[in-house]
Parts: structure tokens; sequence; C-alpha cells
């Protein structure tokens, strides 16, 4: 998403702001009082983690502030009203009003969600807000969330992620045999193909999970939640760049009868702050991350190392592999997303490594404008 774009949604949502506050003032109390919507929104993410949670709530914040406080939300943490990875279920059937989480913690409802958080060796974050905003992917993930009474936004990006902690390092393919290994989606089943053991576990049980040697390595984010998390106390290997998530949205899903009944006004405000949280959260990873690698690195000793060829071209071959596997057994409707996501990726990524990626390759050039 470009930054012209975020500046014009701040821009809208600074303006709808006051006009939703005029518009109240110019009702009678008991009527706006009759008007009032509240929800309940449960995440996935520990209590004041930073990004994540932190970006919910600011979400919440600003569906209040622009709807004038017509719809407020209030915001749970993991386990305050539903375990961290059970918020499919809880909004489906109406149990909760709205969640904060990733999607490709349900795939095993459905395949199809892992393509709106990331896909591995798939799009980056500004690739992933092209296809969904402009490629069909919103209306796909309509039609797909549909079947289960859902309606979602990405409401948040963590941008390009690492691959994650080590206490040994990888040096290759077959260092992975054996090893248990917190990663979920598709890419924790790739390195299954690899030989390791994928292992599902909420953010808030990592640390708990590399200390007892529950697991051998751990992915979860970057340096701004990893060091907020304590990951460098039992680890000292961070690698990069991960193959998994090289642009990791978050949604916001809602009980698609609740989202139906809103007025039009205020579905409309709704979308337009999920845009803003999309675009506030990944501005927030973006630096947050470059100050923690530089704390990390400097005060706790942490190696961040890249991850070598020879493992990620393995990581690119059992990805072709198991994708195509999940393609070929997927149902109508993924097929069609399938269909949809390749077809823009086949036009995107030309574009990106002309443009931005030959950007990169030429910024690391080795000088120095700025003494």
């Amino acid at each position: 998403m470009s930054r012209t774009k975020a500046v014009e949604r701040r821009k809208f949502l600074a303006g709808a702001a006051g006009v939703a506050a005029a518009a109240a003032s110019s009702f009678p109390a008991p009527a706006l009082s009759q008007g009032r919507i509240e929800w309940r929104m449960g995440t996935s993410w520990p209590k004041g983690l930073g990004g994540l949670q932190t970006g919910a709530e600011r979400l919440a914040a600003n569906i209040g502030r622009v709807t004038g406080g017509r719809l407020t939300v209030r915001v749970f943490s993991a386990g305050e009203l539903v375990p961290a990875l059970q918020g499919f279920d809880a909004v489906s059937s109406g149990t909760l009003d709205c969640y904060h989480d990733a999607s490709y913690y349900h795939i095993g409802k459905n395949q199809g969600c892992q393509f709106w958080t990331c896909v591995p060796f798939g799009f980056t974050a500004n690739e992933l807000s092209g296809w969904v905003n402009y490629g069909g992917g919103q209306e796909l993930w309509d039609r797909l969330y549909a079947q289960y009474n859902l309606k979602a936004f990405m409401a948040g990006n963590t941008g390009t992620q690492a691959l994650g902690w080590y206490r040994q390092e990888i040096k290759s393919p077959e260092d992975y045999k054996g090893k248990k290994l917190r990663m979920p989606g598709w890419g924790g089943a790739i390195l299954a193909k690899l030989g390791a053991q994928q292992v599902v576990l909420p953010g808030g049980e990592i640390f708990a999970a590399l200390q007892s040697g529950a697991v051998d390595g751990a992915e979860w984010v970057g340096p701004y939640n990893d060091l907020a998390l304590g990951f460098h106390q039992v680890a000292k290997i961070c690698y990069g760049p991960g193959f998994h998530e090289p642009g990791s949205a978050l949604q916001m899903m809602m009980n698609k009868g609740k989202w139906d009944a809103l007025p039009e006004d205020i579905k409309a405000a709704v979308q337009v702050a999920c845009g803003w949280a999309h675009d506030d959260v990944w501005a927030e990873f973006t630096m947050r991350s470059a100050e923690a690698m530089n704390v990390l690195r400097n005060q706790h000793g942490v190696r961040f190392l890249r991850t070598p060829r020879e493992v990620m071209i393995a990581f690119g071959n059992a990805a072709r592999e198991y994708i195509t596997d999940v393609r070929d057994k997927a149902d109508p409707i993924t097929k069609q997303v399938f269909e949809s996501y390749l077809k823009a990726r086949a036009q995107i990524v030309p574009y990106s490594r002309f443009a931005e990626g030959a950007f990169l390759d030429a910024r690391g050039l080795p000088f120095d404008y700025v003494k």
C-alpha cells in the first residue's frame, strides 16, 4: 500500500469522524442511545503485545471514533473470552461479534484461509494489498467466508517475517530432520516435508516451549515482537529471511449476520478503519523491528544469520510440491482463489523485480551518501 493511499485514508478517517460527530449532535439523546451498537472482539494476541494486540485496540478505538460512538468495539486478549486459536467458530456461531487474528490459523476449516495471510514464496505486503483490493481477492474472500457466516477485511500487516529462532545453526536441509518447530499454516507443513515436526502454538506459549525444549526452534513475527516475548533468552540465533510469510496480513473477522445488519455508513466506516489499521500496523512493525534488531544484536548478543541458499532452494522445492497437492485437492471456490492468486502473482512479480526488487539490490551497493 502506498504512503499516499495511507495518508488519504488517515484524512478520510479524520473527516469521517467529524461528520459522524456532527451527525450525532443533531439527534436527540434518546434516539442516539437506542441506535448504539456494542461488539465484543476477541484476539489471538497476548495482552499488551505491541503491534498485534495494541493494533487491534487502536482499530477498535477508531471504529468508535469514526462512527461517533454508534458502533463501539470492546477488545479482549487471547484467552479472555475464547482460546487464542478458536476465534473462527466463536464468530461464526455468533458467540463473539468479531475477532482479530490471522486467517491462516484456520486452514483446518478451509485451506483457502491461507491466502489472506500469506503464501510461502508468495506476495509481499504491498503485493498482497494489490491483489486483495484491486485483483479480485476481497470478492473471493467474501465468497469463501460466507460459507461459514463470516465477513473479513485485512486489518494489519507484519511485513516480511524472519525464518525463526534456533539454538544451533542450520547449514543444510538435512539439519531439519527430526526437529520440532513452531510454524503454523502451509509453512510448517512445508518444513515437515524436510523431515521436521510441525508444532502450532499461540504466541503466548512459544517462550515456554522453547525454554523447556518442547520445540527446537520457533518463528513468530520478527524482532519487535520477538524481543518483547523474550525469545533471545533461550535462543541466540535468528535466521532470515523466511520463506513462509513474505508479507503477513491480519484480519478483522466478523459474524456475517451482524455485519449485514449494520447500517451502510457504519459498514463503510469499519472498512476504512480496517484499511487504516493495515497501514498503521505495517508502519509500526517496520520502524519498531528495526529498532529491536539493534537491541537484540548489540545488547543481547543475538546473531542474525542469512538463511543458507541451499536451504532456501529446498524450501522452494518442497513448497512447490506441497502447494500443488493442496490445489489439486481443493474445493471449487478455493480452486478459483488459487487461479486468481497465481494469475496476479504472474503479473505482479516481474514488475516487483523490475521496480522495488531492483532498487533494493541497487541500494545494497557498497556506498553510503550520508556521512
